[in-house]
């Protein structure tokens, strides 16, 4: 366990910080340590930690004791700006080893193991029921499994949930909801300060909605909803997009676009892993393609996986046509049949 020993009170007036919060003013501290502090902390929290920020002394001594706690991150690194680091292909940034996930001691998912190179493209395919969703929330840390590891690489992810529980009438504008991106780097009792605020202009600017970002959030189209809360992830400066269905219920203008904002993404050395039920485009698009129903199936190249034995394991149901004199088997996705 990691801790730092309180150090004495500089004067009478001084107050300690309290446990797992930073309590620092603008005044006190420049915006960029204030961010780093709670950034280093967070990689080495211990029962103990306790930090008094007191004098301008104390302040630099905790701020270089706890950045030398955090293995690799180094103070050089931070910056209000920073942008994802392109990681090498060969990189692993994210490793899921034997994961089970029950519901009410029922498993959704069980004993699903595989991992994810950098700016691969992976799409996550199976019938209704299948865990797709489940695994994901896995990922994003909403979930607790019941066995196995999940293990994320120093990447920041990005989450698009699904859409169906949010309120659009809610009274914020395109700007305010990718703001929520920025939390983190704002801090718990700050407004977000210009630097925020150029922030969210360029993660907007990424999906080609910045000319709306005064628009009312449910005054958007599906398509264009979307592509702001894919622009909140890229505020939260994420290297890796997981998405939850982010195509149910657009229509194909729309999801040309999303496609064409996650392609661009990509070139710039974005991983992306989804959800999505069109198996064509999971054919087409993806490099890796993961067949689940409540357990692995198969993992691998578009060609690997759709195979007629692995795509009967997975949804079941097949009509069998014949074209030109040649028998085609086609497999039956039941997520719009009633």
């Amino acid at each position: 366990m990691v801790s730092v020993a309180e150090r004495p009170l500089a004067a009478s007036g001084d107050k300690t910080t309290q446990r797992r919060n930073y309590k620092v003013s603008k005044s006190r501290i420049s915006a960029w340590r204030r961010r780093a502090l709670e950034a280093s902390a967070k990689l080495r929290w211990g029962n103990g930690l306790q930090v008094a920020l007191v004098s301008s002394a104390g302040q630099r001594a905790c701020f270089s004791r706890l950045f030398s706690l955090a293995a690799g991150f180094e103070p050089a690194a931070v910056s209000a700006q920073t942008k994802p680091h392109a990681a090498p292909a060969s990189e692993t940034v994210l490793d899921v080893r034997h994961l089970t996930v029950a519901y009410n001691h029922e498993p959704a998912i069980e004993d699903v193991s595989f991992s994810v190179a950098a700016r691969e493209r992976v799409a996550i395919i199976g019938p209704n029921g299948a865990g797709k969703s489940t695994l994901i929330k896995a990922i994003m840390g909403l979930l607790q499994p019941r066995a196995g590891q999940i293990i994320v690489n120093p990447h920041r992810l990005g989450y698009v949930a699904q859409h169906e529980g949010v309120n659009w009438d809610f009274p914020v504008t395109v700007a305010d909801v990718v703001m929520m991106g920025r939390t983190r780097h704002i801090g718990r009792r700050l407004w977000p300060g210009r630097d925020q605020w150029q922030a969210v202009d360029a993660a907007l600017e990424r999906v080609g909605l910045l000319d709306l970002r005064n628009r009312q959030i449910g005054e958007l189209s599906g398509g264009q909803r979307r592509r702001v809360f894919i622009a909140r992830a890229l505020a939260q400066e994420a290297d890796t997009l997981v998405l939850d269905e982010p195509f149910s219920g657009v229509d194909a203008s729309a999801q040309a676009g999303l496609l064409d904002v996650l392609d661009s993404l990509h070139c710039g050395g974005m991983t992306i892993m989804l959800c999505t039920h069109d198996l064509g485009l999971a054919f087409r698009w993806f490099d890796k393609v993961m067949a689940l129903n409540c357990h692995l199936i198969a993992y691998g190249t578009p060609q690997q996986v759709y195979q007629p034995e692995i795509l009967s394991q997975l949804y079941g149901s097949k009509l069998t046509t014949f074209a030109a004199d040649h028998e085609q088997v086609l497999f039956v996705d039941d997520h719009h049949c009633q």
